[in-house]
């Protein structure tokens, strides 16, 4: 005879098998700390050459007024300032990264447990038939 309540179990673990459960196992393979770090890493690199190309088209976009005014600029004034707005850029888009990966990592893990759960939920349903 067939049980209802095992096959809408095995229905609902397989579609999340088909949809979620690669993404959310990769996730939950690392630790926390190693997770969100490896995501910090990502961005600060990412971050540098984003701004390294958004600097590069503000002094090309003028480039001709650049190069004349360059002798009268203060350059530490001028180097001070992009270290200071690559900073603030830097901790915007880490503050970010930090609270989403935060919150992929927690929901990965509560889906993972959840999905375990359900395993032996299973399990004991085959156990209990028997």
């Amino acid at each position: 005879m067939i049980n209802e309540e095992r096959v809408r179990l095995m229905t609902r673990m397989a579609a999340y098998e088909e949809n979620e459960f690669r993404k959310h196992k990769a996730v939950v393979g690392f630790f926390r700390a190693d997770y969100i770090s490896l995501q910090v890493v990502k961005t600060v690199i990412s971050t540098t050459i984003a701004y390294a190309i958004l600097l590069g088209l503000y002094i090309m976009y003028d480039f001709e007024k650049f190069m004349k005014d360059i002798y009268q600029m203060d350059m530490v004034s001028f180097i001070k300032t992009v270290a200071i707005l690559y900073l603030v850029m830097l901790g915007i888009f880490l503050l970010v990264t930090y609270a989403l990966s935060l919150y992929r990592y927690n929901r990965s893990l509560q889906s993972t447990k959840l999905y375990y759960g359900n395993l032996k939920k299973l399990s004991h349903l085959y156990g209990e038939e028997e």
